[in-house]
């Protein structure tokens, strides 16, 4: 049966069984901290008329308006998609946060229905084209709030790949049923279980963390996280190619090529990621969170010149 929803898992103590949350849920791209981060580095390099028209229709109490009220500015905005959680008249839109590709390491066959037709990619496609020809504001004002956050997702190397293996024949769901073991700071010299998933949604414990009942970092949390994203990853590499800015099936495919060799390479069920592995991860999650802020701004712009 072809799946539809993620499901977050809760990291508890060794010993006790893993338990997935039973209720459907939205599974993050980054955490609201990632988005944020791609947010800010994009609207930094918004030009004038791109920056006005966004924060135009961000001002706009769209619905669900007591959710949009939250988010009216630019880095805020990104992470309004996740805050739609409790809404389920949205929960059409929650396959469009990924694409699952498919690969096995152990000659298992991969699934003949994976990825699902919609997928990130065409959710882009789709919000792109809504943001260009739409005259109706509100339209355009939840296609934009989309594809802030789309763009962070499809950076996210896990929103672009699922293991399949033969206890998992149809996936892993991008890391979300393959699990690390990690320090526990509530419980110090012990460790707990979290999905790899949602290791790599918080920037391998970097990024600015998501608070209590999932809220947003304070937006003074943001800059100085962008400065460590930025550092080592200037826009001047050719391979960001920021003239090809609708190339959102190349996106995921850079993606889902390093999710392949990072995000699950020398990962081991329930074993603590190594030194090196967290290095790596560390520096492709900054690196993925600077290219989809360069991108983002280039989309935009060529919207709005």
């Amino acid at each position: 049966m072809t799946r539809h929803h993620r499901k977050y898992s809760s990291g508890i103590a060794i010993g006790i069984v893993v338990a997935i949350l039973s209720a459907p849920s939205l599974t993050l791209g980054w955490g609201a901290g990632g988005h944020m981060m791609v947010a800010k580095i994009a609207f930094d390099r918004l030009n004038p008329r791109a920056k006005a028209k966004a924060a135009h229709l961000l001002s706009l109490p769209i619905n669900p308006a007591a959710i949009t009220k939250k988010s009216k500015d630019f880095v805020n905005a990104a992470h309004w998609p996740d805050d739609l959680r409790p809404d389920h008249s949205f929960d059409a839109f929650l396959v469009r946060h990924f694409i699952d590709n498919p690969f096995h390491l152990d000659n298992t066959a991969l699934p003949p229905d994976l990825p699902e037709a919609d997928n990130i990619v065409k959710a882009l496609q789709d919000n792109v084209e809504i943001l260009k020809t739409s005259t109706d504001e509100n339209e355009q004002a939840q296609a934009l709030r989309f594809i802030i956050h789309f763009v962070g997702d499809i950076h996210q190397p896990l929103h672009c790949a699922t293991r399949v293996d033969a206890a998992l024949t149809h996936g892993d769901l991008g890391g979300n049923k393959a699990f690390v073991l990690l320090p526990d700071p509530k419980n110090p010299g012990h460790l707990k279980t979290v999905n790899l998933h949602s290791y790599w949604d918080g920037g391998i414990g970097k990024f600015p963390p998501t608070g209590p009942n999932f809220a947003p970092p304070p937006l003074n949390k943001i800059p100085p996280a962008v400065v460590l994203a930025l550092a080592h990853h200037p826009d001047t590499d050719p391979d960001i190619k920021l003239d090809e800015p609708l190339a959102f099936s190349a996106w995921a495919d850079e993606s889902f090529a390093l999710a392949q060799q990072v995000a699950y390479h020398g990962i081991k069920k329930r074993t603590k990621p190594t030194a090196e592995y967290n290095r790596i991860a560390l520096e492709t999650a900054r690196k993925r969170v600077a290219w989809g802020g360069y991108r983002l701004a280039a989309l935009l712009n060529s919207i709005w010149p």
